[in-house]
C-alpha cells in the first residue's frame, strides 16, 4: 500500500457531518492526542518498567498516521508528497546520515553563535 493509498482509504471513515474547518480542526487535535497516548505507553516502559506490547504501539501508532492522513487531506497535500518533502529535507541536512557534531555546527550558526 501506498501512502496515498493509505490517505484514500483513511478519507472513507471521516465524519461527513464535519466541514473543512472542523475536520482540520478534528485531525490535528487528534494527532497530538494520538501523540501523546504513544508518549503515555514509551514513558510507563521507560521509566516504570510497564510492558508496552508491539501491537498497542502499532496501533498507536496507526491512529496517529490516520490523523496525519486525514490532517494532510484537508489541507489538500498528498501524503506521500508531505512524505518526499520531509525525505528532502533530512536529505539536505544530512546528506551523509546524522552526525551529532553537524546538528550541533547548524543549531550553533542558526542561533548567531
Amino acid at each position: 500500500m501506498t501512502l496515498d493509498e493509505f490517505q484514500a482509504a483513511a478519507r472513507r471513515t471521516i465524519n461527513p457531518r464535519l466541514n473543512a474547518q472542523d475536520r482540520l480542526l478534528d485531525s490535528v487535535a487528534g494527532l497530538s492526542e494520538e501523540a501523546g497516548e504513544l508518549l503515555g505507553l514509551i514513558r510507563k516502559r521507560t521509566f516504570q518498567s510497564r510492558d508496552a506490547p508491539r501491537e498497542r504501539l502499532a496501533e498507536e501508532l496507526g491512529d496517529a498516521l490516520w490523523c496525519l492522513a486525514v490532517t494532510a487531506d484537508a489541507l489538500d497535500i498528498p501524503l506521500e508528497e508531505v512524505a518526499a518533502i520531509n525525505l528532502a529535507k533530512l536529505e539536505a541536512r544530512h546528506p551523509d546520515g546524522f552526525s551529532s557534531t553537524r546538528t550541533a555546527d547548524q543549531w550553533s550558526r542558526a542561533q548567531g553563535e
